[in-house]
């Protein structure tokens, strides 16, 4: 992603943009943006910049009608481009102050993403008994993310596959229940904001320092929550089983 300058063109555009180039920008917030991006790194969650809201049509990339404006990578190398390097997350942060990024799973870390009510119930359900649960991020868009441990590679991969065989974000809103963000996948990362004028965003509940858990610690608390959310909601159907994403 490119930083816009003014409309600036020729010589004058040119060494503009090369002097911004050299010197980063300001910040978009009071700093508290990059170290939680620096934490996230820490934790072992590779990053890669990614699109943010923009007025018309809501994305900042090129994309007339993007299908998931502010949510995706900005480069198609998002998954080589994924770093935990604190020097390189830095550079990107300064020099993209608008940015969000995503990380990428199925690397060192998977997601566990449900709606947002069922995650909140599961949530008091896993506290209550005792479960680590790890990182926890709410979105502003009703969804609500458990990061975990990944599942890997397995021995037989007829028992595994990549997310991009289930759905892709453009059919995300057809499968209302658990997602399971594996190879090939990704997710936003806190902080991350959303279109619209209503500031809405996605945060953590519980961040990064947390250890990653096991996923399986946590799915069969999650799925029942997801059932029970899909079954008071008319009309809408979801699996027994998380489709992976």
């Amino acid at each position: 992603m490119s930083a816009t300058f003014g409309g600036r063109t020729g010589r004058q555009g040119k060494l503009s943009q090369w002097l911004r180039g050299r010197r980063p920008q300001a910040a978009a917030d009071d700093g508290g943006r990059e170290a939680l991006l620096l934490a996230a790194a820490d934790a072992g969650l590779p990053l890669a910049p990614a699109a943010h809201p923009a007025p018309g049509y809501g994305c900042s990339c090129d994309r007339v009608g993007c299908p998931t404006p502010a949510r995706h990578p900005v480069s198609f190398a998002w998954q080589t481009q994924s770093t935990t390097d604190r020097a390189q997350i830095e550079r990107w942060a300064r020099h993209q102050p608008q940015a969000n990024f995503i990380t990428a799973t199925g690397m060192s870390h998977d997601v566990l993403d449900v709606p947002l009510e069922a995650g909140r119930e599961a949530l008091e359900r896993l506290d209550s008994a005792g479960v680590e649960t790890g990182p926890v991020a709410e979105s502003d868009d009703g969804r609500m993310l458990f990061f975990t441990l990944t599942r890997g590679t397995p021995e037989d991969e007829d028992e595994w596959w990549p997310c991009e065989l289930d759905c892709h974000p453009e059919t995300m809103d057809e499968h209302p229940g658990l997602r399971w963000h594996c190879r090939g996948s990704y997710v936003l990362v806190p902080p991350a904001r959303l279109p619209g004028d209503d500031g809405r965003t996605i945060r953590w509940v519980r961040g990064p320092e947390h250890a990653l858990p096991d996923p399986l610690s946590l799915l069969e608390t999650l799925t029942d929550a997801c059932a029970r959310h899909a079954a008071a909601e008319p009309g809408h159907a979801t699996s027994a089983w998380p489709l992976r994403h």
